[in-house]
């Protein structure tokens, strides 16, 4: 009998922990059993406040360098602030996002390795942390101005209207994403005073949505039919709609840099700005490439900073930035009058 016993103590092991799972979950039982031991840990949190998005946040620092406002501390000083708000109100709706979204991350290849799919954090301490990370978004926004609390607080009810619906509809879904890109540039100007050129804010849109519709497209291609299950709006997407929309976005966006690069108060004031032109246009273009020859751009905060190419172009467009705002002259350009 106690031999038995022995033999059959695995299998009851075994049954119990397959007892526990949640239906429908694709998290395998002893994952679960090792996050039902003890207490979430410090890395489970820090992971779904997704530390590698908030690189998209630099954006925030483009108005204080092409109005050459770096020299200025007291500006240096908002700007940062705005950056460290931005940060944590991006985190604030990624911990609410994944909360929304746990059942069908766990139906996600790769998604479902979330913190709150994955069962590492509850959904109730996601949505609890997502908004002590909103609050203190607006609190150091306060400490800036209003006009930043109102940017702050535009962000986040755009982000709860895209979590709770918006992000099923097919086309508005990136819209929405490419807003909070827009806002993102916008705050950087809010916090410091300053006004930005509405070419450059197109710009920001129109690359915001060239990136948006290469991942949907990464999603589309490498989910195949099983891609709704995930992200619903995908099911009104085709693979040739958003061959399409990247091509104009990535159009839309290098068109209006160059535009902004001879056609802006910056421009006038700094002539040789026109040189930052040939990186932003190479990027894109090297972009596109990446997209549509090796189906690339479905985490492109990995791609921009992965490939030479792209990284070249970063550094030699803010080099040039630089040297344009220093007030360098380029002899044969005309001069604004």
């Amino acid at each position: 009998m106690l031999r038995r016993l022995e033999d059959d103590l695995p299998k009851i092991k075994l049954s119990m922990s397959n007892s526990s799972a949640t239906p429908g979950s694709t998290v395998e039982p002893a994952e679960r059993e090792i996050h039902s031991r003890g207490p979430m840990g410090l890395a489970s949190l820090l992971k779904l406040m997704r530390p590698k998005q908030w690189t998209k946040n630099l954006l925030v620092f483009a108005a204080l360098i092409v109005t050459h406002s770096y020299n200025a501390p007291d500006k240096v000083r908002m700007a940062a602030l705005a950056f460290v708000a931005m940060c944590l109100a991006g985190s604030a709706t990624y911990c609410l996002n994944d909360a929304l979204d746990a059942e069908k991350d766990r139906r996600h290849p790769k998604k479902r390795h979330r913190p709150v799919a994955s069962g590492a954090v509850p959904q109730t301490v996601a949505i609890g942390l997502g908004a002590i990370l909103a609050i203190g978004s607006l609190a150091i926004g306060w400490t800036i101005s209003l006009a930043v609390v109102v940017v702050l607080s535009t962000y986040l009810v755009l982000q709860l209207g895209y979590n709770f619906g918006l992000k099923n509809v097919a086309v508005t879904d990136v819209f929405i994403i490419c807003l909070g890109f827009v806002l993102r540039a916008a705050i950087g100007a809010v916090a410091i005073a300053v006004t930005i050129s509405g070419w450059l804010l197109f710009c920001t849109a129109a690359l915001a949505l060239m990136l948006g519709f290469a991942k949907r497209r990464h999603e589309f291609i490498s989910q195949g039919e099983a891609a709704h299950e995930s992200r619903a709006s995908l099911a009104h997407y085709s693979q040739t709609a958003l061959d399409h929309l990247v091509g104009v976005s990535a159009g839309g966006a290098a068109v209006c840099y160059a535009v902004y690069s001879v056609d802006s108060q910056t421009a006038s004031q700094y002539p040789a700005l026109i040189l930052t032109s040939l990186p932003v246009v190479y990027a894109i273009a090297r972009y596109s490439l990446l997209v549509f020859a090796n189906e690339e751009g479905g985490e492109p905060e990995n791609l921009l900073f992965a490939d030479p190419h792209l990284i070249i172009s970063i550094l030699l467009f803010i080099a040039l930035l630089l040297l344009a705002t220093s007030g360098v002259e380029i002899p044969f350009l005309e001069k604004a009058r």
